[in-house]
């Protein structure tokens, strides 16, 4: 799946028939304004566990209302450094790498809802490439804060069950209160977010647990979204 497209429409297994009837309740809401929630995979391994783990997420955040359009950004396979010392918003050191193409554009729309984030765990903490994207976010604070009372939610998939998931979320989840995001976990029995376990040789679909996190992440950050986005 190509990093930028829509997954309305989506192939995940058993995920057709629900996002068929979401698309036709789409179609019926007519003009009614749309929520477009970004779900970031930050593993350099591209369409691997996190990508799925995510899109899962925004999958989930679709079937919860028409007025929702996901959007899944797979990092892997591109090249994101971390921010440069002494730049500043104001006057900022040129990086030639993938962020101002790959990432920068998508968060800064008007219609931008709603924010899932995702990092593999690596050595009980966040993957080098979710490090370096948080970063480079810094942009994102001028001449505003761009992503102020957008709810955020966090994807963490790790070797196994207790590998340092719900670490990685807090670690994300603080440097992102730097953006005046609105953190947001799952609903229950996922409160912090989405652990999920890559323990099947790469079909993190067979993690049932893990899978049901995402999905209930998904759901709590649509619903933040249409709260806040009222019509």
């Amino acid at each position: 799946m190509d990093r930028r497209n829509f997954l309305a429409g989506s192939v995940m297994a058993g995920g057709a028939g629900a996002l068929g009837a979401v698309e036709a309740a789409r179609a019926a809401a007519g003009a009614e304004e749309k929520i477009r929630i970004v779900g970031i995979s930050c593993s350099p391994r591209k369409a691997k566990t996190t990508a799925a783990a995510v899109r899962t997420a925004l999958e989930a955040a679709a079937a919860v209302s028409a007025r929702i359009e996901p959007q899944l950004i797979d990092l892997g396979g591109t090249t994101i450094g971390g921010w440069q010392g002494g730049a500043t918003p104001d006057s900022p050191q040129e990086i030639m790498d993938d962020f101002p193409s790959e990432v920068e554009p998508y968060l800064e729309t008007p219609g931008l809802g709603g924010l899932i984030l995702g990092s593999p765990v690596y050595f009980r903490s966040m993957s080098a490439l979710c490090k370096a994207v948080l970063e480079r976010m810094y942009v994102l604070r001028k001449p505003k804060f761009y992503l102020a009372d957008i709810p955020l939610g966090v994807v963490a998939v790790g070797s196994f069950r207790n590998g340092g998931q719900e670490l990685v979320i807090e670690q994300i989840q603080a440097a992102m209160l730097c953006q005046e995001v609105m953190v947001v976990g799952g609903k229950p029995k996922a409160h912090q977010g989405a652990t999920l376990v890559n323990a099947y040789n790469d079909d993190i679909t067979q993690d049932e647990l893990g899978m049901q996190t995402a999905k209930l992440l998904g759901m709590r950050v649509a619903e933040a979204a249409l709260k806040v986005r009222k019509p």
